[in-house]
């Protein structure tokens, strides 16, 4: 077994031995996405779970460890770790749990120590805990190199691309689970071509782009019924996780609308254009502001191959790029507004009012003070600017109750088609 070790401020540390010996369990947020993180991770030596359990197991554990006040994220992500570690069938001795840290001034820096203090109280601090995040906590056996982070924006370009077709063919396939199986095919392949060392270059990603697209533009479907367009925001774990937001998607499928979820590209470029913003405005390392720029600059030429892929197919919507977002932003809210989501989250509801998706699901923790701000705060504003604007901003808590929450959403929609059939008789 493993030896512990612990560093000078008495944290205990993730060791090379460790990496050979231990299972490190992933929690869920994006499902395409992350099986192909989690393949990535393992081609470099690391064993790695994801985490699918979503029972009511999960809500009640993460409430016995993380105070009912605490963002619901948290809650939600510490719950599941604990539910899988008592009931996965895992030996809590072999463990370690992997997590991400933004280093932001919301609640979810505190995370990792939230996590840490649950364990703590269950009497399974043994189990390492990793911090995925840029230089502020190292541990021996786990280490964001340049070609593993290089890797993971490929795999994030695949997953959102994947993502975005998907949700434009879904609402309108003849056969029914024809896009979901698609969906499993592509994400198996992908992860077949990383294992055989394929599809890790900008041309061979180009080239993936562009079969992606051909096979889910040839899925049968009946495109004669115009859906209203939904669009999902808010705080990141809540727009994607199904866990988060009760299958929110699931919901606006089955109400006959089309969902329209931004990808996770553009939150990922803000979180490091963010330290670019953070040098210009209150000065600090030139070295590390050349860094985030040129990993901001990278990541953005990806983006716009997928925008490129997408727009030459003549068959699908394609997003705005980063640049796009901080123009449609800056008449309402400065780059300095960073916390949570910050202006981003505005951006996104600009963008997809702007691509005619009026009708928009703000998603937030009960509490959540940036995205009550930046989400919420700002619905006034849009509205007042765009009077075809239809915006809800639903919050997500223990105690929140799945009916009120899709309730709600339904006077959203059936107030976005009244607004579309008075469109349609003035267009007469």
């Amino acid at each position: 077994m493993a030896e512990l070790v612990y560093n000078e401020q008495g944290r205990l540390l993730f060791t090379k031995e460790m990496k050979e010996e231990y299972t490190i369990l992933m929690p869920q947020m994006l499902p395409i996405h992350f099986s192909m993180f989690r393949k990535l991770l393992e081609l470099e030596g690391y064993h790695v779970d994801q985490l699918n359990n979503d029972s009511r197991n999960v809500v009640d554990e993460g409430l016995k460890y993380v105070h009912n006040d605490t963002c619901y994220p948290a809650l939600l992500v510490v719950g599941q770790f604990m539910d899988a570690i008592k009931n996965g069938g895992y030996d809590p001795h072999k463990v370690a749990l992997f997590i991400t840290q933004t280093g932001g001034g919301c609640r979810a820096s505190n995370y990792i120590h939230l996590l840490r203090k649950a364990l703590k109280k269950a009497g399974m601090d043994y189990i390492p805990v990793i911090s995925v995040s840029f230089g502020l906590e190292s541990n021996p056996g786990f280490s964001l190199t340049i070609p593993l982070i290089q890797k993971l924006i490929y795999g994030m370009m695949y997953g959102d691309i994947i993502m975005n077709v998907a949700n434009q063919v879904r609402p309108y396939e003849l056969n029914r689970g024809d896009t979901d199986t698609m969906v499993t095919t592509w994400v198996d392949r992908l992860v077949d071509r990383f294992t055989r060392g394929q599809g890790m270059s900008r041309k061979a990603m180009r080239q993936g782009f562009d079969e992606i697209i051909a096979d889910f533009a040839a899925i049968p479907v009946d495109l004669s019924q115009e859906k209203i367009r939904v669009g999902v925001v808010g705080e990141i774990y809540v727009k994607f996780s199904a866990l988060g937001n009760n299958h929110l998607e699931e919901f606006l499928l089955s109400e006959g609308t089309e969902p329209v979820v931004p990808g996770l590209t553009d939150f990922m470029i803000f979180k490091i254009f963010n330290r670019v913003t953070d040098c210009n405005i209150y000065g600090g390392s030139f070295a590390k502001k050349e860094v985030c720029t040129f990993f901001t600059g990278y990541i953005e030429k990806c983006q716009h191959d997928m925008i490129d892929a997408l727009e030459k197919s003549g068959r699908f919507r394609a997003p705005g790029d980063f640049a796009q977002l901080r123009e449609l932003a800056k008449d309402y809210l400065g780059e300095g507004c960073k916390m949570g989501e910050g202006w981003l989250l505005t951006a996104e509801m600009l963008e997809l009012i702007h691509s005619g998706t009026n009708s928009i699901v703000c998603t937030q923790p009960f509490g959540c003070l940036p995205n009550h701000i930046v989400g919420k705060g700002m619905i006034r504003a849009l509205k007042d600017d765009y009077p075809e604007s239809n915006i809800v901003a639903i919050d997500y808590d223990p105690s929140a109750t799945k009916i009120n929450q899709e309730n709600r959403i339904k006077l959203m929609l059936a107030n976005g088609k009244a607004m579309a059939k008075k469109k349609q008789a003035q267009a007469v």
